[in-house]
């Protein structure tokens, strides 16, 4: 699939769109947040939370590395962003926390050889013309799961625009 791409002008559609995408995820679905230093990780991630049915308010794993929260699946948000080494990835149990319900890595965009290829990368950037709150996402598919859904994420996006 061709990459899709949609800008939102604030953080409430941002984690409106994360809501929507949470729609169409099912169990070991990953999910790989890459982009600007303050574009819209988390707040999308918030948005796929609530869309899950997460009550409790998700934070920025950033300093803890991964959050685990309860919704219609069980979710697993990671920030790889302050690990130095491929190797504290995998001593993580990666391949145990991909297993179990949705995973968003945030920053996984350096961690792709320890997370598989069966993935949804979405690229967020900031638009130095747009508004301070406008942003670019691009969602890009891997693998066969997302393949199959690749008319259901088109849909979504284009449903956004």
């Amino acid at each position: 699939m061709t990459p899709v791409s949609l800008i939102t002008h604030s953080v409430e559609t941002t984690r409106a769109l994360g809501g929507a995408l949470a729609e169409i995820l099912r169990e070991g679905d990953l999910i790989i947040l890459s982009g600007d230093l303050g574009a819209g990780k988390t707040a999308l991630a918030q948005g796929i939370g609530a869309g899950l049915g997460v009550t409790e308010p998700m934070l920025s794993p950033t300093f803890t590395v991964v959050r685990e929260y309860i919704g219609r699946l069980p979710l697993q948000h990671l920030d790889v962003y302050r690990l130095g080494h491929m190797q504290e990835v995998l001593d993580l149990g990666i391949d145990e926390v991909l297993d179990n319900g949705v995973t968003i890595v945030e920053w996984g965009d350096a961690a792709l050889d320890a997370l598989g290829d069966e993935r949804l990368e979405i690229t967020i950037s900031l638009l130095p013309e747009g508004a301070d709150s406008d942003r670019l996402l691009v969602f890009q598919i891997f693998g066969e799961a997302w393949s199959s859904r690749s008319d259901d994420l088109q849909m979504l996006v284009g449903a956004l625009q």
